[in-house]
């Protein structure tokens, strides 16, 4: 009787033993080999309500910027601008998608503000609206910190970006009220003012020591849909002329 008595004992022990490390093994094959990235905080003065209209706004990493803009509630207007609701003929999302690009979108106000005249162009002439969304970005990756400088856009000429983190101007006078915001191959920045083309500054003379654009981005895949393709940048540092009169 011992020694079947002893027997049990060790067949409960051996099956608690087991039944104890099955539940450890899994706990250490699920943690993961290497930590998530941390999503950057955007930065500007609103973009507390920007999170609060988007509280999945870290989701945006994931997404082509062409999602990621259609998902952005105070810029419904740009997406408009930009995909063919506006104008049949001009949708550039699958140029974007494309990316890296740094990509200005002015908010729903800012639409709002533009003369009834300008609108009705914008509606009715594809030249006009092509110009005036590729004004709006340029190749890189960059946030708050490293955006600023003087680059050439998608549109041709060329647009100057200044201050940095939470305060960040483009062409001094608009203002970047969110910004650094993440897409899977973009960064969006949203800002108070539609940008005009014919407003942009003067290009910068090259020199010898001018490298830093060069490092700092990319040259996107080019697209094979047949969605409206970016007009070809300019060659030489010439102050171009709008494609059409904006404002």
């Amino acid at each position: 009787m011992k020694t079947r008595t002893s027997k049990a004992i060790g067949v409960a022990v051996s099956a608690a033993a087991i039944a104890l490390s099955v539940p450890l093994a899994i706990n250490a094959h699920a943690e993961p080999s290497t930590p998530v990235a941390e999503i950057p905080d955007p930065q500007g003065p609103d973009c507390g309500a920007f999170k609060e209209a988007l509280p999945n706004w870290k989701g945006l990493a994931n997404l082509p910027v062409s999602t990621a803009l259609s998902s952005i509630p105070d810029i419904s207007s740009f997406n408009s601008a930009i995909s063919g609701q506006l104008n049949p003929a001009v949708n550039i999302t699958g140029v974007l998608d494309n990316g890296p690009y740094v990509v200005f979108a002015p908010t729903n106000e800012a639409f709002a503000a533009l003369p009834p005249e300008q609108l009705e162009v914008l509606r009715t002439d594809p030249a006009a609206l092509t110009s005036l969304v590729y004004y709006h970005v340029f190749l890189g990756l960059l946030g708050p910190d490293d955006v600023k400088g003087q680059r050439p856009t998608q549109q041709g000429t060329e647009i100057e970006v200044t201050g940095s983190g939470g305060d960040i101007a483009v062409n001094e006078t608009t203002k970047v009220v969110c910004g650094g915001i993440q897409a899977q191959n973009a960064r969006i920045y949203i800002v108070d003012q539609v940008l005009n083309p014919a407003e942009a500054p003067a290009p910068i003379t090259p020199t010898s020591t001018s490298e830093t654009s060069s490092t700092e981005t990319t040259t996107p895949t080019t697209p094979t849909s047949t969605e409206t393709p970016p007009p070809a940048p300019a060659e030489a540092p010439t102050v171009p002329a709008a494609e059409a009169p904006i404002g």
